[in-house]
């Protein structure tokens, strides 16, 4: 297994303020909904005040801020720690496991998820002079990064803007702006530029996953993607494995398999209906596969999760 971890290291006495009043922040605004989407677009509140041992879930083009807390994230055989000295970045829709390592209820984990779009991206490498990228590398689509006192101070004043709601279709966009601009400039601003960049791998491959989250149920022709791509059949499954850490099939079937868990859990459909829906045309092949992936047949989990819910809310 590779593993993606940080190294700890000491800080100012003003960045420890910084993260301090952005936990506070975060802390209020997210005591009475601990997954608060804001008024302000693309930008999510989190807070638990325990232990989350297995999540999976479609890590959208992001960068993941921690204010308290710590968090370890699985891409394939990867693993991305990161803490609140260091910030979790994604460049295209990635299927990932995570849990919380550090969460409590006296020190619950406080964190904020700001969705990235590949067109701001764009437009800001037409408006600013960048230098070029000597080439164009197969890189992961995450990393993880330390945390600089702009980057701090910029996700501090956009999450301040809260308390002024008015000022929120002006300044809101200016900020993210800014975050965008200090991501670009730092040590992960490659992994950015790759995929806003019109030609390159990772461009490329993006518009095949955009193509899979939208036809998932429907029958799977690699030519087909690789054709979409504008690459061979043998550089496409190279490149999308580079990226995503997954073959195009896993993947399809990672979305095939979380949609139908949807399914069942909100909709309350029966395993054979959710899995015909996603694509599956052998509910015994459904049951398997589901189980390989969640750890239990598709009945006992989503009763499993159904009962977690209740105790959850019972519990607040």
């Amino acid at each position: 297994m590779k593993e993606m971890n940080f190294k700890p290291f000491s800080r100012g006495s003003e960045i420890i303020q910084q993260q301090s009043r952005l936990a506070k922040s975060i802390a209020r605004w997210t005591e009475a909904m601990p997954l608060l989407d804001t008024p302000i677009k693309s930008l999510t509140l989190i807070r638990s005040e325990q232990l989350i041992e297995k999540s999976s879930y479609i890590q959208e083009p992001s960068v993941c801020f921690i204010a308290q807390g710590a968090k370890e994230v699985m891409l394939g055989n990867q693993k991305f720690c990161y803490d609140r000295n260091h910030f979790l970045i994604a460049s295209v829709d990635l299927p990932v496991t995570a849990r919380l390592t550090k969460a409590s209820r006296s020190e619950p984990y406080l964190g904020l998820v700001l969705r990235l779009d590949q067109q701001d991206i764009a437009q800001l490498l037409i408006d600013q002079d960048f230098p070029k990228l000597a080439r164009l590398q197969d890189n992961c689509g995450m990393a993880v990064s330390s945390v600089s006192e702009q980057l701090l101070n910029s996700f501090e004043r956009l999450i301040e803007l809260l308390n002024e709601p008015e000022s929120i279709p002006i300044l809101a966009p200016l900020l993210q702006r800014e975050i965008t601009y200090r991501l670009l400039i730092s040590e992960q601003g490659a992994l950015l530029r790759q995929i806003a960049l019109a030609g390159s791998r990772s461009n490329q491959i993006s518009r095949a996953i955009a193509w899979l989250k939208s036809n998932y149920s429907k029958v799977l022709r690699i030519e087909d993607l690789a054709s979409l791509s504008g690459m061979s059949t043998s550089t496409f499954h190279h490149h999308f494995r580079s990226l995503t850490a997954m073959s195009p099939l896993q993947y399809q079937k990672w979305l095939r398999l979380h949609e139908a868990r949807r399914l069942m859990l909100t909709e309350r459909q029966d395993a054979a209906t959710a899995s015909f829906q996603v694509g599956y045309e052998s509910p015994s092949q459904f049951s398997r596969e589901y189980s390989r992936l969640f750890g239990a047949p598709p009945l006992r989990d989503v009763k499993n999760l159904l009962k977690d819910k209740e105790t959850s809310l019972q519990s607040t």
